[in-house]
């Protein structure tokens, strides 16, 4: 079994350097709009665990942001166009608020996309950062 090579940070709101440093690859909106989405889910769920994960030529050998509580709660990559947050359970999450806007067809996750100047309700994104953590941990009681 090949180890992992990555950086899980279990204090709560408090993370190592390597793991909660911003995206800085991007230089502009992109980095702000992944710095104020991270903050949020943190305020959500001070005991998240951030890594980054699947480091690629692509993404600049940064990795991929993910956040996790009893199993991934979502991704944040950056794109040209967009910031996506994926969450892993989407499709069993409620949405009363309508963010998710992005990868409704899929049968497990669902998306939200912000573009350069959107705007998320910051209320409602936590309630749905909380509803995932809630279902992840319900999820793992059963196991």
């Amino acid at each position: 079994m090949k180890k992992s090579s990555k950086t899980a940070v279990r204090t709560p709101g408090k993370a190592k350097p390597k793991a909660n440093e911003p995206i800085r690859d991007q230089g502009n909106w992109r980095e702000e709009t992944i710095a104020r989405m991270r903050a949020l889910i943190l305020e959500a769920d001070p005991e998240m665990i951030e890594e980054r994960k699947w480091k690629k030529a692509s993404n600049n050998m940064a990795g991929v942001p993910v956040w996790s509580h009893d199993g991934i709660v979502c991704t944040g990559e950056t794109y040209k166009t967009a910031v996506k947050l994926t969450f892993a359970k989407g499709a069993s999450l409620p949405d009363p608020s309508r963010l998710f806007n992005a990868s409704l067809e899929g049968g497990t996750r669902r998306a939200i996309d912000i573009q350069e100047g959107g705007k998320v309700d910051a209320k409602a994104f936590k309630a749905l950062v909380k509803a995932a953590v809630s279902l992840n941990g319900a999820s793992a009681k059963k196991r």
